[in-house]
């Protein structure tokens, strides 16, 4: 008789701690969120026999190596599919472990016959060489796909190893605190459906390193990209990254980046047509970027440091402009925002500040529709 929890079981070793849920696994009372912090050096793994019922599992805790686990991946899930598809399970976070690539492959495979919709895979080391790819891509169907500081020992040939055992579909890619970006672009099979790229949270980006990971025409239907707090620095290197890799988003996020001038004589770049949305709050403007595109629905640059109201020439022709959170709309608002800090008040651009620090937040909320 097959055993119910088996592809729980399996799943099992991938683990991080976190301290914010006793240990070692808690069912909500709706049956919809179960997590799982196994801290002890001896985990009670059948706690985790009632994570079954739920929609969202989180498995947490230990950081080991699972190296001992390889046996397991030579496992036919085939032979427990009705099983697996039982499962109501939507979403599932894994994290802190060093994971064998032909383990990670074996939960794939397994993931295949399961009605998954939202893998985030954290703090893993993902180590040795990916199997060769199948004829036919055997794992999940996934919308979205969140990965927060993963290494991977195929350096930036992992994103077109990982791709090839997903099902076509996918939708959302969140990709944050990356050992490397530098895909190898002529392995990377091309994103039909990716309509997100969130490559927020990657300091050490740079407009170099988004040339690199914006492989040409990889990205067709790409809707949506986000690069808060990416290392970027100029209007124009942006857009030249755009136009080198024939991307055409209709949004852009550029906010939390520290932007300056576009350097005088620099190249003018032709911003994609498709543009109609920007961000770029929280770039430490003192005056209105030049180098803007002519024309957009929403221009976003609030809680900068503008000191007067930008003139007419130095706008593009715009629908929605915000500018909350600058100086000149308020002549003590610095100071005022200071006074604020110091008695204990959270000034609105802070608030603003720590509800986008977690990366990929907004594209995930935009996803978590597609189950319900």
């Amino acid at each position: 008789m097959v055993c119910v929890p088996c592809l729980l079981l399996l799943l099992l070793p991938l683990l991080r701690v976190s301290a914010a849920t006793p240990e070692p696994c808690e069912l909500d009372e709706e049956d919809f969120r179960c997590v799982c912090n196994f801290t002890d050096p001896k985990p009670d793994w059948s706690s985790a026999f009632q994570c079954v019922a739920a929609v969202e599992v989180e498995i947490r805790g230990g950081g080991r190596s699972l190296e001992q686990f390889l046996k397991s991946a030579d496992a036919d899930p085939k032979q427990y599919a009705d099983t697996i598809k039982a499962l109501r399970m939507r979403r599932l976070t894994l994290g802190a472990a060093q994971v064998p690539a032909l383990l990670l492959v074996a939960l794939l495979r397994a993931l295949g016959y399961s009605r998954l919709k939202e893998l985030t895979l954290e703090d893993l080391e993902v180590t040795g060489p990916m199997p060769p790819p199948p004829l036919e891509a055997t794992g999940p169907a996934l919308s979205t796909l969140s990965l927060r500081n993963v290494s991977w020992a195929t350096g930036g040939a992992w994103l077109g190893e990982l791709q090839q055992w997903l099902k076509p579909g996918l939708r959302v890619l969140n990709i944050a605190q990356a050992h490397s970006l530098a895909f190898a672009c002529a392995q990377l099979p091309t994103f039909q459906a990716l309509t997100s790229l969130d490559l927020s949270d990657n300091p050490g980006l740079g407009e170099r390193g988004l040339i690199a990971a914006l492989c040409p025409h990889k990205f067709p239907a790409l809707q949506g990209l986000a690069l808060r707090n990416a290392g970027m620095e100029t209007l124009s290197s942006v857009c030249a990254a755009l136009a080198a890799a024939s991307v055409q988003p209709h949004r852009l996020d550029l906010s939390h980046n520290s932007l300056r001038a576009t350097a005088p004589g620099a190249t003018s770049c032709v911003w994609p047509s498709s543009l109609s949305s920007l961000s770029l709050s929280f770039a430490g403007l003192e005056q209105v970027p030049k180098g803007l595109p002519p024309k957009l629905s929403v221009l976003d640059l609030s809680c900068n440091r503008l000191s007067r109201a930008p003139r007419p020439d130095e706008l593009p022709e715009v629908n929605n402009l915000t500018l909350d959170g600058n100086p000149f709309l308020d002549a003590g608002a610095l100071n005022h925002q200071e006074d604020l800090k110091s008695s204990g008040v959270v000034p609105v651009c802070a608030r603003s500040a720590l509800t986008m620090g977690v990366s990929g937040a907004l594209a995930l909320l935009q996803g978590a529709g597609a189950f319900a």
